[in-house]
């Protein structure tokens, strides 16, 4: 896997690594990165993606007059 490197506020990075419990700041980033991508999948896989809104919202016919 390739690397890259960041520069981050040095606050920032103290916030991140309290908040994941960690005393690296470089895999402080990488868990909140993965939990945060993990959340985004989670929740596309329960709401779908924009194109399923057409094939769960059929067109309904027109009612007749007359």
């Amino acid at each position: 896997m390739a690397q890259i490197t960041v520069t981050l506020d040095a606050n920032l990075a103290i916030d991140v690594m309290m908040l994941s419990g960690t005393r690296n700041p470089q895999d402080a980033v990488e868990l909140v990165l993965r939990d945060y991508l993990a959340r985004g999948r989670r929740t596309e896989t329960r709401t779908g993606e924009a194109a399923d809104g057409q094939r769960l919202d059929p067109q309904r016919p027109t009612a007749q007059e007359g």
